[in-house]
């Protein structure tokens, strides 16, 4: 199934990360000046800043919060270094809540010298320590799997199939999915595990981008819609095809469009928008 095209920016959300050079402040204005509906908010746009206070600025913009990116990195070789994760992440949990976010989004993490088995039990161990807390405040949790190439220490977690089992093992309604099309795209399985997400409703966000073709870095090399090699309409259609109707979120690391003059990035991000996801 491939969705119908884009009409209209209600459901465009861009993370304040895609357009790295402005301070939160900056994004707000534009992003809410050009039409764009919601923001997720990464951790380093906060630094300095009281997050009660950003979440209040971003509402008088008109922008909906969406999520904080990013909590997680759980797996540790020792115990005290698990213990500082799930404290660290508890602090990011009430961070959230602040901001007024109704999602934290979870890079889980690995430990290069352990088994991945391993640190994807610390991974689920850690997201049940502080699934009270989420649950108390009123914030849900989001396994965003990672392309394998991160396995080494960036997550454990890299297929939807993983995250998805781990989510159903924990059985909160609170604690659910993240699909990123740069880091699933390529997964023969990915239709199905979409579909398994919608039988337990625990899909909470969809992130999107394109596949640059070449890469010539496989973190900071990201494209807009359309320029590379994913097919971004046709994941959006089994996205939506569970029930999803939440926001669509640019999420772009690339040291060339930071390179840009950013407004006119962000309207390269509108037209590629309504053209190709």
């Amino acid at each position: 199934m491939t969705a119908s095209p884009i009409q209209d920016e209600s459901r465009l959300c861009v993370h304040s990360i895609t357009t790295k050079p402005w301070t939160i402040e900056e994004a707000a204005k534009y992003y809410a000046r050009e039409g764009v509906a919601g923001i997720t908010v990464w951790q380093n746009a906060l630094e300095g800043r009281d997050p009660k206070i950003v979440g209040r600025m971003l509402r008088e913009e008109g922008l909906t919060v969406v999520s904080l990116c990013r909590g997680g990195f759980f797996p540790a070789s020792d115990a005290k270094g698990r213990q500082k994760a799930i404290d660290d992440n508890r602090r990011i949990v009430e961070q959230a809540a602040a901001l007024g976010a109704p999602l934290v989004v979870l890079v889980c993490g690995a430990v290069p010298k352990q088994p991945l088995s391993v640190s994807r039990q610390q991974i689920q161990d850690g997201i049940e320590a502080i699934r009270p807390e989420a649950e108390a405040a009123g914030v849900k949790l989001g396994i965003e799997p990672l392309h394998p190439m991160y396995a080494d220490f960036r997550s454990a977690v890299n297929t939807l199939g993983q995250a998805n089992t781990m989510a159903e093992q924990i059985g909160s309604p609170s604690v659910g999915v993240v699909v990123d099309v740069y880091h699933l795209w390529w997964d023969p399985d990915l239709e199905s595990e979409i579909e398994r997400c919608g039988w337990n409703r625990h899909l909470f966000a969809f992130h999107i981008c394109d596949w640059r073709v070449p890469t010539e870095d496989l973190l900071t090399d990201r494209e807009l819609m359309g320029q590379g090699c994913i097919n971004v309409p046709e994941i959006r259609g089994w996205v939506e095809s569970t029930g999803f109707n939440g926001f669509n979120e640019v999420e772009i690391f690339s040291t060339r469009y930071w390179g840009e003059d950013q407004l006119e990035f962000l309207r390269k991000i509108k037209r590629a928008y309504r053209s190709a996801s």
